[in-house]
């Protein structure tokens, strides 16, 4: 009985080290075949970057609205929706911004209020009306700052002068956010799998620790030195400190999804990229650092 046992422990040991193994394999798989996709939108700019802008938000948004649903709460999808579009339209017409996002919040208030108040049960009225404007807010106006990053301008390749490319001001800037999120997000996940010792916020996101975030933030200062400071013309002591506020944004962004998924009691946003969960699991980071590093470039142009 004693070496039954000792081999039931030891198989069960093999177990969980085989799916975390996996686990890390699918990340891998995903993750390189996802970032060249993304890098390629990068290239393009314009309207190609505002359709996988909006492709990303609508994921997000199915997965965010079917947790919401699950959990009981019903906003008004279809203003949620027109209102994330609203926001992402807006950033491709910089000249009429500020009056599409006027009007088009203004309207979805209104819109939102009245047609909650035909309802025969008012029970959670205000937290549906609440949440059917702030779910565009958390995907779409985050969203928007990746095109407002990127910019208007084409990449160009000069194929007759020896293979060399012109990337405008803009793609280094979304480079930067892009890169320093991946690397944060990766090395945090393998410092704090190998390393971790201290929980940053074990009544949130009990994977997560201060070893991981520290790990991050290496990588993160690392992609904004490459990436900002020849390129951009970025001071070096700068580039760092943009890189230590991406990864701390990063963090932020992670654990704000991970108190949504808590409150809503699941473990992933959905199942689309293996290895990683759902879209709002893989963008969430993102969300808050494209502001960070967009109100940062409005001092470099």
């Amino acid at each position: 009985m004693q070496g039954t046992s000792k081999q039931h422990s030891k198989e069960g040991s093999i177990e969980p080290e085989k799916k975390g193994n996996s686990s890390v394999a699918q990340r891998w798989l995903t993750a390189g075949i996802a970032m060249p996709v993304v890098l390629l939108f990068v290239w393009f700019g314009g309207w190609w970057a505002f359709v996988a802008c909006l492709l990303v938000a609508i994921l997000g948004m199915i997965e965010l609205h079917t947790m919401l649903f699950k959990a009981g709460y019903r906003p008004l999808a279809w203003i949620s929706y027109g209102l994330m579009i609203l926001f992402l339209f807006s950033a491709m017409f910089p000249a009429q911004h500020m009056l599409i996002l006027q009007v088009g919040i203004g309207a979805s208030m209104l819109v939102a209020f009245c047609w909650l108040l035909m309802r025969k049960q008012l029970e959670g009225t205000m937290v549906d009306w609440a949440l059917t404007l702030a779910v565009p807010v958390y995907l779409g106006w985050s969203m928007s700052y990746f095109l407002l990053l990127r910019g208007y301008e084409t990449s160009t390749l000069h194929v007759m002068s020896g293979y060399w490319v012109t990337l405008p001001r803009g793609v280094w800037w979304l480079l930067a956010t892009l890169l320093g999120v991946w690397g944060f997000d990766g090395a945090a996940f393998f410092s704090g799998r190998y390393f971790g010792r201290h929980k940053l916020a074990p009544h949130i996101s009990p994977a997560k620790t201060w070893e991981g975030v520290a790990g991050g933030l290496v990588f993160s200062v690392l992609a904004c030195l490459l990436l900002t400071v020849i390129p951009l013309g970025v001071p070096w002591y700068l580039a760092i400190l943009l890189g230590l506020c991406i990864g701390i944004s990063a963090t932020l962004g992670d654990l704000a999804e991970s108190m949504i998924k808590r409150q809503m009691h699941v473990k992933d946003s959905g199942q689309i990229m293996p290895g990683h969960g759902g879209m709002l699991d893989r963008i969430d980071s993102l969300l808050f650092a494209v502001f960070i590093v967009y109100v940062f470039s409005l001092f470099f142009h």
